[in-house]
């Protein structure tokens, strides 16, 4: 597929400083992405929240499962160097059309909420083509495609979440086309120039993920990927699709 490569920050710029968190997504857009990627769970008081773990103590100075936890609960914790965790409703005012949102559903019950808050967004003037939804859990990619039939959809596939399972389980692209999926995101190493070409002809975008070396970068920019997630996207700048 023709065009420039997709550069996608990774939880914001998380090599740089707090994943998750509005000072990531504004490194990332500094550093010049396409593209923030971020995750979300519903919280006990039902609020949209950014944060990668089901469980806290990882990434802030709190303990427990996200799900427990109440909105203002989750608001009093440092999630690194003085930042709180963010809802999504912040994280896209941030961004403000600047660059695209990959929105990962990580939890259950995540994907119909996220689609009624894009829908809001669409309403007031924001274009679909601002929005990727991913996931690897088929049912919630289900359940926002149900609601939403124009923002672009993603699947994630090489780990484990919910309904998914391991590549040898399953066909990923027919599951993919199945979902009327924008884009597949294989982890970096399931790809090979065999899987972007069968990804290709069933007209799905190639965007690996987590890739944090320049070399390795430019290694599947050769096999023909279409984006990259990283950690440290300026890393990317240099790299085009003719390299």
């Amino acid at each position: 597929m023709g065009g420039s490569l997709v550069k996608i920050g990774h939880r914001g710029a998380a090599g740089y400083g707090p994943e998750n968190t509005l000072a990531s997504f504004q490194e990332a857009i500094d550093l010049g992405v396409d593209m923030v990627e971020l995750d979300v769970h519903v919280c006990k008081s039902g609020e949209l929240v950014v944060i990668h773990d089901e469980t806290l103590e990882r990434t802030t100075n709190g303990q427990g499962q996200v799900g427990d936890k109440t909105f203002a609960e989750l608001r009093a914790l440092d999630a690194g160097k003085g930042q709180q965790i963010p809802t999504l409703e912040e994280v896209i005012d941030l961004v403000h059309r600047r660059v695209a949102v990959n929105i990962e559903l990580k939890s259950a019950k995540t994907g119909l909420p996220v689609a009624q808050l894009i829908s809001q967004y669409l309403e007031d003037g924001w274009d679909s083509g601002h929005f990727l939804v991913s996931s690897s859990n088929y049912e919630e990619l289900r359940r926002f495609r149900m609601f939403d039939q124009f923002s672009r959809t993603g699947l994630i596939v090489g780990k484990l979440s919910g309904a998914l399972f391991s590549m040898s389980l399953f066909d990923p692209f027919e599951l993919a086309v199945n979902l009327r999926c924008y884009s597949i995101h294989p982890r970096f190493n399931f790809v090979s120039r065999k899987f972007v070409k069968r990804a290709h002809q069933v007209g799905l975008m190639v965007f690996p993920w987590t890739v944090n070396s320049s070399a390795r970068a430019r290694r599947l920019v050769q096999m023909g990927v279409d984006g990259i997630f990283s950690d440290f996207p300026d890393q990317l700048l240099n790299i085009t699709k003719r390299a």
